[in-house]
């Protein structure tokens, strides 16, 4: 049994912006599943109580929510009283953030409505001090959710009701951390930052929020606990931008994480107004030739498909270690980076993955949208750019992919317009790394070409990438639907061998070896098929841990090795072709 004082996830849920003054609201909260969508007009929001009750932050689907609901839900609902922590109230700004809910949300403070935000994805915030009492308060939260609409990203969540192949159990409201913080009356609401290791100088962008005239910002980076200088910069209207000299560079490496703390101090005459702490990685991301350079140096991306399922959270991971394990776990196997595929995965995943050194691909689960017209890019693109906005900073993250094999929809072929104009959105947020437009198809505008290949047939496999080997045409998939124009390569899906020790049912791709070193040998010859190919500037193996029926995991959907972890990196860690 559960305590009722239990607070699962109870770590900061945002590392690169941390302030003392918070409060997690995870545990227990009242529930109610509201199938016909009447609760706003029963007036939920005004109930003294709701009739069940849920651990948040897990989705109700999960084992660990104590619900463990299966079935569609329309909508759902929570409620939570609070009290305030002394000293809050006073000259304060108290903000109401929300990780992730799927998928469109509204929020109640004491009966008032206080916002609403659309996307299953991305955190939000509500500033609720005018709504609050000197007593207790009472948070109400309606979550909206239909994933067979063709109006919202869904990502790998099943819009069957059983999971089926590659389609997953579903996620309905709250499924990542609650929490509540208190601000200063002019306070810094977020930070961007844009490396620049050439000239010793990590450029700073601020966004102040609230009264914030006559105020100036002071940079206090160090690295390993040393001074690494300090500028200060005065404020103009609720925006600085500062260039920040460091005294040293080190430069941030896949497997060689070096990173620089950060003290952010917001001034006025009277004296700090408002601090926080933050990180950030000095490194590059370019494009030369074929290859993807990391501070100017060719790296063969060895990626694998992390899907962010767990057996008893299935979106949420039950514990911050288990987001870091599964990095480890990767790492172990010789890869140095994933896909983190069809999810946003929370915060604390990037930062482990920053911390560690390991490789990310930032991208949107965008299964589930209808994009053959215009109102595909309507309702993805507000989404994605907050994604886009939220994750910037992340060393790790190297490229950018917002869509994922684009099908035709019932026989209408994508608008090309939707990815192009995404693609260039994207290109204008952040013109610091490469774009993939849609991995995998229809490519309309890419900085990378990227295939999905699953042969299974070693021999077929090598035929297909002989020729571009020795300078000759690139295999392109669908060729009367995209086109090759010299970019880097990737090979972003392969593999997705089926194997289960027992042999009972399942799903995977192409037929199943019928031993443990049939599939070693597969394995063996499909990878090191793009290892030695000079113009193949990485690959992608689906995947790390099995997900419910999908059985192509390295490792069982529990995290258990299948096969000699020591075996796959020896495979995996031979040196590339490319980076010769």
């Amino acid at each position: 049994m559960v305590p009722l004082n239990y607070v699962p996830r109870s770590e900061y849920p945002r590392p690169q912006l941390v302030r003392d003054k918070w409060l997690n609201l995870n545990g227990w909260w009242e529930f109610e599943i509201d199938h016909g969508r009447s609760g706003k007009e029963r007036q939920f929001f005004d109930r003294d109580e709701l009739s069940g009750r849920i651990l948040v932050p897990f989705c109700p689907e999960s084992k660990l929510s104590g619900v463990e609901y299966r079935d569609f839900m329309a909508a759902v609902w929570y409620r939570r009283e609070f009290d305030l922590p002394a000293g809050w109230e006073r000259g304060n700004r108290i903000l109401l953030h929300f990780e992730a809910v799927d998928y469109s949300t509204e929020v109640w403070v004491n009966g008032v409505s206080v916002g609403i935000h659309r996307g299953g994805y991305t955190p939000f915030t509500f500033d609720i001090t005018e709504q609050l009492s000197s007593t207790t308060n009472v948070i109400t939260v309606c979550a909206q959710d239909d994933g067979r609409s063709g109006l919202q990203p869904r990502g790998k969540q099943s819009h069957s009701f059983y999971s089926r192949g590659c389609d997953y159990t579903r996620v309905t409201g709250i499924w990542q951390t609650v929490w509540l913080e208190c601000v200063p009356v002019g306070y810094i609401q977020s930070l961007r930052y844009i490396p620049d290791p050439d000239n010793a100088v990590m450029h700073v962008q601020a966004q102040l929020a609230g009264e914030v005239e006559n105020c100036a910002i002071v940079l206090r980076p160090s690295y390993k606990g040393k001074p690494m200088g300090e500028v200060r910069a005065q404020i103009s209207g609720k925006h600085a931008q500062v260039a920040l000299p460091l005294a040293e560079v080190h430069l941030w490496e896949p497997g060689c994480p070096r990173l620089y703390d950060l003290d952010v101090l917001l001034i006025n005459e009277s004296g700090i107004l408002d601090q926080v702490q933050s990180y950030f990685g000095m490194r590059t991301v370019t494009l030369g030739g074929q290859a993807v350079l990391i501070n100017g140096k060719p790296v063969f991306q060895r990626l694998v498909l992390d899907q962010g399922y767990y057996p008893e959270g299935v979106y949420t991971a039950p514990s911050d270690d288990d987001l870091r394990k599964d990095i480890e776990l990767s790492l172990g196997l010789g890869f140095n980076g994933a896909r983190l595929h069809q999810k946003v995965f929370e915060r604390r995943f990037l930062y482990w993955a920053d911390k560690l050194g390991y490789l990310i691909w930032g991208e949107y689960p965008s299964w589930g949208l209808n994009i053959t017209t215009a109102v595909g890019l309507e309702r993805f693109l507000p989404e994605w750019m907050e994604a886009v906005r939220r994750d910037f900073n992340h060393p790790a993250l190297i490229i950018w992919c917002p869509f994922n094999e684009t099908w035709d929809n019932n026989g209408t072929r994508q608008n090309n317009e939707v990815l192009r104009i995404v693609y260039g959105v994207t290109k204008q947020l952040d013109p610091t790394r490469p774009v993939i437009d849609t991995s995998g198809n229809y490519h309309v505008v890419t900085d990378i070409f990227d295939v999905h290949d699953y042969d299974q047939n070693v021999e077929t496999f090598t035929a297909r990438y002989q020729s571009m080997a020795s300078g000759g045409d690139v295999f392109v998939s669908f060729p009367d639907r995209q086109k090759y124009e010299g970019q880097p390569y990737f090979v972003s899906e392969y593999g997705g061998i089926w194997w289960n020790d027992e042999d009972e049912g399942g799903w995977g791709y192409g037929h199943r070896p019928t031993s443990r070193e049939e599939f070693m040998a597969r394995y063996r010859g499909l990878t090191e098929v793009l290892l030695s190919n000079p113009r193949i500037a990485g690959f992608c193996y689906t995947q790390l841990y099995d997900v419910e029926q999908e059985v192509n995991g390295l490792y069982t959907y529990e995290r258990q090795p299948k096969f000699n972890p020591s075996a796959i990196r020896q495979i995996n860690e031979k040196k590339a072709a490319i980076e010769e």
